[in-house]
């Protein structure tokens, strides 16, 4: 693992951008996992600046996204395909029949899975893009999530539930599932990056960086993935 110390949030979002603008600019066909919350959305405004002002292109790129939320259409506000176009889609030039994500609203959870697994088998990600839940979830893969396993639908933790719940008018609106990529579609890409912000993330920090691999804290399997990036602040990295 390759941990990159920062000072705050917008210096690792700096920082985070260069990495992935790089990967861009070398191989304008990348496939981009990327993923949604508030700790990438720093990143993709750096990206939207360095497209306006530097003419990068995401023409030609594809992107796969971690996950999306049970039970929301595309349009509802706290989608994350609506995140995504928000946050990053509708202000580059990308060809929006090119990103992909899970279908939330799908009515049979389990033929969307075994599609979204077909799909990632024909687009092996150049990086995938990660935050981290303060139990050390990636995606939505929560605690105990089987290091095999692949899309599949999630339960989501009251933990889980409570983190996001900022993001909706009271925790009752939280949706309870999602739709996530698996442990195994996550390590199949070429290269990862993860942004990581925050005191209330240090212990998980710590936990993947420097503990036992299990399946107890998800992103502890990072450990065994050849090209990892961290970029945290140094109060996320507080206890490494």
């Amino acid at each position: 693992m390759n941990v990159i110390i920062t000072e705050n949030y917008e210096e690792m979002s700096k920082k985070a951008a260069e990495i992935l603008i790089g990967i861009v600019k070398s191989n304008p066909n990348a496939i981009l996992g990327l993923a949604t919350g508030s700790s990438p959305i720093g990143t993709y405004k750096n990206m939207i600046k360095d497209h306006k002002e530097n003419g990068t292109s995401y023409k030609n790129v594809k992107t796969v996204n971690l996950d999306e939320y049970v039970g929301l259409t595309k349009d509802h506000d706290q989608s994350y395909a609506y995140f995504m176009r928000t946050n990053l889609f509708d202000y580059i030039d990308i060809d929006q029949n090119n990103t992909n994500l899970p279908c939330g609203s799908a009515p049979d959870t389990q033929k969307e899975c075994d599609r979204y697994n077909a799909l990632l088998e024909t687009m092996k990600q150049d990086v995938q893009v990660l935050g981290l839940g303060s139990n050390g979830h990636i995606g939505f893969n929560e605690p105990n999530t089987p290091f095999e396993s692949v899309t599949h639908l999630v339960d989501l933790t009251e933990n889980t539930i409570k983190d996001n719940s900022r993001l909706f008018a009271s925790i009752d609106e939280v949706p309870r599932q999602a739709l996530s990529m698996g442990i195994k579609n996550i390590m199949q890409a070429k290269s990862i990056l993860m942004v990581v912000s925050g005191k209330n993330k240090a212990e998980a920090v710590k936990g993947m960086v420097k503990g036992e691999v299990t399946p107890a804290l998800p992103a502890s399997v990072l450990q065994l993935h050849p090209y990892v990036t961290i970029v945290c602040d140094k109060d996320a990295a507080s206890l490494l």
